[in-house]
């Protein structure tokens, strides 16, 4: 399972990286789920793994803080600039 990997691997999981950007800018969770037009319950559920974040939504969010994606998935602690090209 490449979750399990990744997490073996001393990787963060996305969940934690997604509720650490919003609370980095003292977002709620209202704030994140208006901008990805779904509920705040849908959004809750991503932060707490219950519910599979999709791809459209992660790259919607990577724009929104300006990180990569890598950085997002936990792949990277690097908060590279999300590509725009």
């Amino acid at each position: 399972m490449l979750v399990g990997v990744l997490s073996m691997g001393g990787y963060m999981h996305y969940t934690q990286r997604i509720r650490g950007l919003r609370e980095d800018r003292d977002l709620r969770q209202q704030d994140i789920a208006d901008l990805l037009n779904i509920g705040q319950k849908t959004y809750s559920d991503y932060e707490l793994g219950k519910t599979r974040i999709p791809v459209d939504s992660v790259i919607m969010l990577a724009k929104f803080y300006d990180v990569s994606m890598d950085y997002i998935c936990g792949v990277s602690d690097v908060k590279n600039k999300f590509p725009l090209k």
